[in-house]
């Protein structure tokens, strides 16, 4: 996503020591083209990463994230499936695809911090023709995807929270049950002092991965993710 020179390496390194992490966002469902974030790794944060480490990013994604923490420690509440659907943005800014899927969000809670991992599961996708998602950083300059192309995805935001839980309500929007639900609705109402995408309570680890079936394509696989699980990797395109 940028180039370091040898200085910049170093400053990342210091950071990464100091058990910061750095993301950038290019591409993502809901149209984020950029989120960004320098957050400290809480040791609760850092089990979370180490869970999706351990198990998979691709089964993370999908996975019952309740059971995989110890409850003696660190409680888990699970909300969710919500029906979703969003324009999916390319690493050109254009909206590549039109994504379905079904959200479910646990928060996390050690000793008053608190993560949200939202999941994305069951989605799919069909383009929309243009630039190809990874046309301006994974794939030659001018790659572009054919209308009508369908596939599936998951993927996961990883939330950090500087605020304690307001509301538990199982609705996506707290006190709202037929609200259409997204990410900024379920975190900001149910943490009173978030103003999601901002910081403080911002993704700073996402990963989604696609696939598609042959349909005239050259590239059928593409991974958007932040820095810290790989960047971006691969495409959906046609030419």
């Amino acid at each position: 996503m940028m180039t370091i020179r040898t200085l910049s390496v170093t400053i990342v390194l210091v950071f990464l020591s100091l058990g910061f992490a750095i993301t950038s966002v290019k591409a993502a469902p809901e149209a984020q083209n950029v989120v960004s974030s320098v957050s400290i790794a809480t040791p609760l944060l850092s089990n979370i990463l180490s869970i999706a480490s351990t198990i998979g990013d691709d089964n993370f994604a999908t996975a019952d994230l309740t059971t995989l923490v110890d409850p003696s420690s660190t409680s888990a509440q699970h909300y969710g499936p919500y029906a979703g659907s969003s324009p999916d943005s390319g690493t050109c800014g254009n909206d590549w695809a039109s994504d379905t899927f079904q959200r479910h969000f646990t928060v996390f809670n050690r000793a008053g911090s608190v993560v949200v991992v939202e999941q994305f599961k069951d989605g799919s996708f069909t383009t929309i023709a243009g630039p190809s998602p990874g046309a301006c950083e994974t794939s030659p300059a001018g790659s572009t995807v054919a209308a009508g192309v369908t596939g599936s995805f998951r993927g996961y935001f990883i939330i950090s929270i500087a605020f304690g839980q307001s509301s538990t309500d199982p609705n996506c929007v707290s006190g709202m049950p037929f609200a259409p639900c997204t990410t900024a609705g379920f975190i900001n109402s149910h943490f009173a002092g978030c103003t999601y995408p901002s910081a403080p309570c911002e993704v700073t680890t996402f990963l989604f991965t696609y696939a598609a079936a042959d349909q005239g394509l050259i590239e059928r696989a593409w991974k958007n993710a932040s820095l810290d699980r790989g960047g971006n990797n691969g495409d959906i395109r046609s030419t």
